[in-house]
């Protein structure tokens, strides 16, 4: 492949030798309905081919369909180079040590303009010199444990973090973050919190929605957040990420409270069911509860063994016994039901659910509406399943009740230890009633009435 026009082919390398212009040539292109001026970009070879891709001046990058394009011209060439430079983290004996665990995700990244992925900028050299703020807040190691997409986790990675979080706190360490992209976030913060036993100091989950290289990005700001939380006297497992949009300050979630609620929003995450457990704002901490686990000198132990033939399934109008039965057929476990409402599934699938409970697969029940309750003695089709064995997983998560329901059959394979453990709040998965003020919270309005 031309080192000249690295990952163009078919249409878009056709045009662009037309026209004799070279990646990182500054261009000017012209369509039938606007035109753009920017550096021509590499592609990855894995793109398809009909594309054009430019950086502009503003900092965002685009692509063009090339049949879209009438002319292109040369204007001049800006080779990029996209090396952190490295400076050493200072140590200040006065700071907290923190480690930083990175796992994949963009929080701690670059964008690598070659294959149109991120680059992991991960010593604490690197960090410094794209975040000094870090080295005011605390003593920064970084070490690289896996890098994923993290919508590629498995539960052996869960483990594996567990374990480096267990050797961590144990050695002196005063904190912990782990930079985990953003889209299974949530998982990974429920699974370690079931893992670590006895936790002794702040493990906090960070990421971002926008890439560091885009104006927009929250990277930075996370990080800074989510190392004040890490210095801070929390001994749980929270996502730290930014809290309005505004980006005045950032919210700390319960590990096994929290869910991202929208796709592309920089304050995605918001706590189900009751409130974040507080906030950062100009590197303090505001602490909105005092019921959370505070930094100790106890032996954190991880405790990982989970059974991974389980599954989670969403209730829908005419889903199909089959779709149990695969499971049932295939071995599984554990199934997590998402159901409707107050916990309901089609009465058509009963069949199934009594076999699958018949031949020892533990069925634990969730809501889709995540806000709320299961409340399955309110009607008869509730009570008959529970009558059949189902549990009912009280306010629940369906993702954390998965996560739970692998957890607890990593312990125990006994169906009266099986339930005793569902049914126990382990790491504050379960609240004790819903806050009227939980489903439609307003930080910033709660702060002005005093509420908080």
């Amino acid at each position: 492949m031309s080192e000249n026009l690295k990952g163009y082919k078919g249409e878009g390398k056709e045009l662009l030798e037309k026209y004799k212009v070279n990646i990182w040539d500054i261009i000017q292109i012209k369509t039938a309905k606007t035109s753009y001026e920017g550096i021509i970009l590499p592609r990855s070879e894995y793109s398809v081919a009909n594309y054009i891709n430019l950086k502009l001046e503003n900092n965002y990058n685009v692509g063009i369909k090339v049949t879209e394009i009438k002319e292109i011209k040369k204007i001049g060439k800006r080779e990029a180079s996209y090396k952190i430079p490295e400076k050493e983290f200072p140590k200040n004996k006065a700071l907290p040590n923190v480690t930083l665990l990175g796992t994949g995700g963009t929080v701690a990244s670059r964008l690598d303009y070659t294959t149109g992925g991120v680059i992991p900028s991960f010593t604490p050299g690197e960090l410094f010199s794209s975040v000094p703020e870090l080295a005011e807040i605390c003593n920064l190691d970084c070490e690289m444990v896996f890098e994923i997409l993290s919508e590629n986790m498995k539960h052996e990675y869960w483990q594996k973090l567990a374990k480096k979080v267990e050797e961590a706190a144990n050695s002196g360490i005063e904190g912990i973050m782990i930079g985990h992209g953003t889209d299974t976030m949530s998982f990974t913060s429920a699974a370690l919190s079931f893992m670590l036993k006895d936790l002794s100091i702040p493990v906090v989950l960070v990421g971002s929605q926008r890439s560091s290289d885009r104006p927009s990005s929250d990277a930075a700001l996370n990080l800074i957040n989510a190392a004040v939380v890490a210095s801070s006297d929390i001994a749980e497992v929270v996502v730290s990420m930014m809290g309005s949009s505004s980006h005045t300050y950032a919210l700390i979630h319960r590990g096994t409270l929290v869910r991202k609620m929208h796709s592309s929003v920089r304050h995605t995450f918001r706590t189900i069911d009751s409130i974040p457990l507080g906030m950062v704002r100009n590197r303090k901490t505001k602490m909105f509860t005092q019921d959370y686990r505070k930094r100790s000198k106890s032996e954190t132990k991880a405790i990982t063994e989970f059974e991974n033939k389980i599954t989670l399934i969403y209730s829908y109008p005419e889903i199909d016994n089959e779709l149990i039965d695969f499971f049932i057929d295939k071995g599984y476990k554990g199934i997590v039901l998402a159901g409707t409402g107050l916990g309901h599934v089609p009465t058509t699938l009963y069949d199934s659910i009594k076999r699958a409970i018949q031949e020892g697969i533990t069925i634990l029940m969730t809501t889709q509406t995540l806000h709320g309750y299961v409340g399955m003695n309110v009607y008869s089709t509730g009570r008959e399943l529970q009558n059949m064995g189902v549990i009912p997983g009280r306010n629940l998560l369906p993702e954390v009740g998965y996560v739970k329901l692998g957890w607890v059959l990593g312990q125990t394979s006994n169906p009266e230890e099986i339930k005793k453990l569902l049914l126990q709040n382990i790491a504050g998965e379960f609240v004790a009633r819903e806050l009227p003020i939980a489903f439609n919270y307003n930080i910033d309005e709660l702060l002005k009435n005093k509420k908080l």
